[in-house]
C-alpha cells in the first residue's frame, strides 16, 4: 500500500507519518507508533483493553515463530474486514489503537521513572 492511501486511510487521528521498519511501514500518529504495514497488510496496535474488542471483530493478533519454534506473539491485529470497506468504521479502529498505543507508552514511561 503506498503511502497516500496509508495517510487517507488513517486520517480520522489527524496527520500520520510512515516509515520504514522491518522490511514494511510503521504508521504514528502524535509521535506513536499505533499501526505497520507488514508484508502488505495493515496491523493495529492493541492493548489487554483494545485486545478483546479486537478479538471479538475478527481480528487476528500478529504471531511469529522465534528462537527454538517458540511462538511470538506481537501487540499488533489486522485490520476488522468490517473496516476495510467502511470509512466510519475504520476512523473508530485507528482511534482505539492510537488510545492503546498512548496508554502502551504513558505505561512504559512511568515505569522507566
Amino acid at each position: 500500500m503506498d503511502n497516500a492511501a496509508i495517510e487517507e486511510m488513517f486520517e480520522a487521528v489527524g496527520p500520520v507519518t510512515i516509515r520504514r521498519m522491518f522490511g514494511g511501514k510503521g504508521i504514528y500518529a502524535r509521535g506513536i507508533i499505533f499501526a505497520l504495514e507488514l508484508r502488505g497488510e495493515l496491523m493495529l496496535k492493541g492493548d489487554e483493553e483494545s485486545a478483546p474488542l479486537l478479538e471479538e471483530a475478527g481480528a487476528t493478533r500478529w504471531r511469529y515463530e522465534g528462537k527454538g519454534g517458540k511462538p511470538v506473539a506481537m501487540p499488533y491485529w489486522t485490520i476488522p474486514d468490517e473496516a476495510l470497506d467502511d470509512p466510519d468504521i475504520m476512523a473508530k479502529w485507528a482511534r482505539i489503537a492510537l488510545d492503546a498505543a498512548i496508554r502502551v507508552t504513558e505505561r512504559e514511561t512511568a515505569q522507566r521513572k
